[in-house]
């Protein structure tokens, strides 16, 4: 009964040592990458918003009567 228990604890061992092994990998972006295209989306948005800014501007400047 000893060795029999003894073998069971073995293999439950070895069952939780190998489940690292076999886990799948991630498939998420690391954090320096995630950071990078948070800032490119950043950027973009403000110079999306500087240019209609832009435009709206030189829309009312036509406008204008002179």
């Amino acid at each position: 009964m000893k060795k029999l228990l003894t073998l069971l604890f073995a293999v439950a061992l070895a069952f939780t040592l190998s489940a690292g092994a076999f886990a799948q990998e991630t498939t998420d972006k690391p954090a320096e990458t995630k950071k990078e295209e948070k800032a490119e989306k950043k950027a973009a948005k403000k110079k999306a918003k500087k240019e209609k800014k832009a435009a709206k501007e030189e829309k009312k400047e036509m406008e204008q009567p002179k």
